[in-house]
């Protein structure tokens, strides 16, 4: 009886549903053989890949579920960014403080083009994608003629080391290494987290001393918990374990599978038993036991000589893997609040949405704003790890790679999440270093695989849109029907739904 209604996994109904990933899992198989490359040099590249832009494919998933499709206006949020690295260029500022001072730019401008782009949506329902793909080249000519013309033209800027001699324009390639250079991957952890016990600190005191002018307890009680907890957390950094890994800024993957463990079965143990009766979990606790035993065999396969050797040989920047899996978390978030709700509201059916008190029109706007803006701190991400701008090229692929990336990983101009963003980027990413090797290893031009993996990434999302449009066309059209009135009737129950359209 415990397995009536639940549903087996079938590998082969995995495969027909998920065709994309399979056919790519298939090739990098295969390019991993044929290019004959180390697995230490493909974990190393791929790491540095996945730093470097998931961030970006992350910042995909809120257009999709909101109805949006795949939002290649991601662009312009790049080319704000772009724009923010070059102010702090300009002024020739460096460290961490360089990159606060570019996000201080170039957030307010991804907000503003996002807005635009919102609107710019709202009055061509139906083909955004194809919108996206225009407006990318219509601010691509505006981003053009700001560095071309304007910058060192208009506006005069004299620094030789940003500008073309004897005449107006930026150069071409602008050295980050003085600015912003590795100011995320190499922030440690300890640092950011005094900061925020901190300014949590602070801001309990405040509340504390409005609850005590106010005379409410329970806030109060509630205030000092708070300021115990930021005491204890702040304790705990002594321990000389915690406090070594909170200072390195790069951890080897042997490291981050150890924290990954140990995190891990701490928040099952949490997620399981929090607020619960223990003999209410009886069941819940065997998965629970099932869950830890499977971390437990991952940390024990540790301890193969050859793996412990190919973990220590990767280093990955702690500090970028931590804003990664905090989008992700708030990739989850956001679609449990009501904002969220009315995002997937809209993106199921606009019209149920409408006539449910929900408007429309702001939803989908906030949704391209929030997009436009992770796209545009994504870009920063790559940038800074990266260390230099190609001023005229650095945007060009960012919308592709990233809609090619999520859709490698099952998604679909409907459907997305975290999950299948982060499958894509290591398929794609994988196919990507393999390629140049395998095209040499097999044909002894390396230029193959260069041009093998652009036709896949063009490739993958003229399948993905031929796709929609032949499900769009098949699938039966639905409108929203009012029956008239009957007299002496009040107005319709909401019970009259969607009819399907009769052939």
């Amino acid at each position: 009886m415990d397995n009536v209604g639940k549903k087996r996994f079938s590998p082969g109904a995995w495969i027909s549903a998920n065709k994309v990933t399979a056919l790519f899992i298939v090739l990098c198989v295969g390019a991993f053989f044929a290019s004959k490359q180390s697995m230490a040099f493909l974990l190393g590249e791929l790491f540095t890949r996945i730093g470097r832009n998931t961030f970006l494919v992350l910042s995909l998933i809120i257009p999709v579920v909101c109805g949006l499709g795949l939002n290649f206006g991601i662009v312009i949020g790049a080319m704000a960014a772009q724009i923010g690295v070059f102010a702090i260029s300009v002024f020739e500022m460096s460290g961490f403080g360089s990159m606060v001072v570019c996000l201080l730019v170039a957030t307010p401008l991804a907000v503003l083009f996002g807005y635009g782009t919102g609107k710019l949506f709202n009055n061509m329902k139906g083909s955004e994608m194809i919108g996206g793909m225009v407006l990318r080249y219509c601010a691509d000519g505006f981003y053009q003629l700001l560095f071309l013309f304007i910058f060192g033209g208009v506006i005069k800027i004299d620094n030789i080391r940003l500008m073309i001699a004897g005449t107006s324009g930026v150069k071409n390639t602008i050295d980050l290494i003085d600015s912003i250079k590795y100011v995320v991957d190499e922030l440690p952890l300890l640092n950011v987290l005094l900061v925020v016990l901190v300014g949590t600190a602070l801001w309990q005191v405040v509340v504390l001393a409005g609850a005590l002018r106010g005379k409410q307890q329970a806030l109060v009680r509630k205030t000092l918990v708070n300021l115990v907890g930021c005491g204890a957390i702040f304790a705990c950094t002594y321990i000389p374990y915690l406090e070594k890994m909170l200072i390195t800024t790069k951890w080897s993957l042997l490291d981050a599978v150890e924290v990954i463990v140990y995190v891990g079965s701490a928040a099952l143990v949490v997620a399981e038993l929090y607020g619960k009766a223990l003999l209410e979990r009886a069941f819940e606790l065997k998965k629970l036991g099932a869950r830890i035993a499977g971390l437990v065999v991952v940390y024990l396969l540790t301890y193969i000589p050859s793996v412990e050797k190919l973990l220590r040989s990767v280093k990955v920047p702690v500090f970028t893997f931590c804003l990664i899996a905090l989008l992700c978390v708030f990739n989850q978030a956001i679609f449990k609040t009501r904002l969220g709700q009315n995002m997937r509201t809209v993106g199921q059916s606009m019209a149920v949405a409408s006539s449910s008190g929900i408007n429309v029109d702001r939803t989908r706007i906030i949704a391209i704003i929030l997009s436009t803006v992770l796209a545009c701190w994504g870009q920063l991400i790559s940038l800074q790890n990266i260390g230099t701008l190609q001023t005229y090229g650095a945007h060009d692929t960012v919308g592709q790679f990233a809609i090619a990336a999520l859709l490698v990983g099952g998604a679909s101009v409907h459907r997305a999440n975290n999950r299948q963003a982060l499958l894509g980027v290591v398929l794609f990413h994988t196919l990507f270093i393999l390629s140049p090797s395998a095209g040499k290893e097999l044909f002894g031009n390396a230029a193959i695989g260069e041009y093998f993996r652009v036709f896949i990434a063009y490739g993958v999302i003229a399948l993905s849109l031929a796709m929609h449009a032949w499900k769009g066309k098949s699938a039966p059209k639905i409108r929203l029907t009012t029956p008239p009135a009957t007299p002496g009737e009040g107005t319709p129950s909401e019970g009259n739904g969607a009819v399907p359209e009769p052939a």
